[in-house]
């Protein structure tokens, strides 16, 4: 009640909440689903489409979003298959995604000047964006209560004032959403280039240079160096601490077609991923009909923040596979000629005691062994594994 009154409060003196209100009507507590995807994908999927979009515009943009003339899909940077694609090439939170952009929804100067700043901090971000999208540029002037509408010159003209008065263009910063398509990208950077700078941040590169960083500085690359077709034909696929099934669920194709091509696949993660669980593929009529794919072999519910120990056992049992086998483990030619730094690696895992990585990670080391196991045998050839 206290944060109630506080709203009350500030809505009533005139103020700007300090909090994001939480949309929390309408939530509630189901039983978690057996199966991933599916007909209620289908069904969500249109719901979406139609209420946002319409019949015409929905339809235009799903036979467009991730084929080769068409635009890549703003939910998320799932890679697309090389070859030929699905006529409808995306999962339900593509769909939610192009509902978003495309929705039919607007918001005129009208808007602006019906709720004042004050009022429109009451709302929850949810409602803010299904108000639909901007139709001009707005500006809060100095001790104003209300954005007001002007028009794009006066808009350049505004900004154009505020960045002669810089001392220098490396005062600016030029952030970017993510979701930029990728002509207006290229005209942003363009423009912060000639003005004299290359601070040009964005979401993607706020989220992903720390893990860029670390890649960089482990496996000397920052990104991804596979294709779908060597994920879809690899022996072993490890997923840690993902939720495809629910961020980006088009993953689970390509672990679909990993499964029937023979790969085991484990699962890591504190809680189960029902997309992993089972699946069925929403553009096969006859899997539809089924129970689904069981994608995971193993689940690993391991500690929150005990992945590192996980992984150090993982390691641990492969070192002891290979001592019982020397030379039927490791690839010891390509680890002297790509690696730095691997007898320290060994040293610190020899170190540590299985005692120390089961209560860090939350998994018994029967089980370790055994993913450890199943790691050593695996084949590591892609190549062979398609001929």
């Amino acid at each position: 009640m206290a944060t109630k009154n506080k709203y009350k409060r500030s809505f009533s003196h005139g103020l700007v909440s300090d909090r994001i209100p939480e949309a929390t009507r309408g939530l509630k507590i189901a039983a978690i689903p057996k199966v991933a995807t599916g007909i209620p994908a289908i069904v969500h999927s249109l719901g979406y489409g139609l209420s946002e979009m319409g019949p015409i515009r929905m339809t235009r943009a799903w036979l467009a979003v991730n084929q080769k003339t068409g635009f890549d899909c703003p939910s998320c940077a799932w890679a697309d298959p090389d070859d030929d694609r699905h006529p409808f090439e995306f999962c339900e939170n593509g769909a939610k995604a192009m509902a978003d952009e495309a929705t039919t929804q607007r918001v005129t100067p009208d808007f602006f000047a019906r709720y004042s700043i004050a009022e429109l901090s009451q709302q929850s971000d949810y409602w803010l964006n299904k108000q639909g999208r901007l139709t001009c540029p707005v500006i809060l002037r100095p001790g104003y209560s209300h954005y007001q509408a002007i028009s794009w010159d006066d808009a350049f003209q505004t900004i154009a004032k505020e960045l002669k008065q810089l001392a220098s263009p490396d005062e600016a910063v030029f952030y970017t959403s993510g979701k930029a398509t990728n002509e207006a990208a290229f005209l942003y950077q363009l423009f912060a280039r000639l003005y004299g700078t290359n601070n040009l941040p964005d979401c993607s590169n706020m989220c992903h240079e720390s893990s860029g960083w670390a890649l960089q500085q482990t496996l000397g690359v920052g990104k991804s160096t596979v294709t779908l077709s060597d994920l879809e034909h690899a022996d072993l696929i490890f997923s840690i601490g993902q939720n495809p099934g629910t961020n980006h669920p088009r993953m689970l194709t390509s672990l679909l077609a990993a499964k029937r091509n023979g790969a085991t696949i484990i699962d890591v993660n504190p809680l189960p991923e029902v997309g992993l669980l089972r699946f069925k593929h929403p553009q096969e009529p006859m899997h539809l009909l089924g129970s689904g794919t069981r994608l995971s072999d193993r689940l690993l519910q391991v500690r929150i923040n005990g992945d590192v120990a996980l992984l150090k056992g993982i390691i641990k049992a492969m070192l002891e596979a290979e001592e019982r086998w020397p030379g039927a483990v490791l690839d010891w030619d390509f680890i002297r000629t790509y690696t730095s730094g691997f007898e320290e690696l060994l040293e610190h895992i020899r170190a540590s005691e299985w005692r120390q990585i089961e209560e860090q990670s939350g998994i018994a080391r029967e089980q370790i062994v055994e993913v450890g196991e199943i790691a050593a045998q695996a084949r590591t050839d892609a190549a062979s594994q398609r001929s």
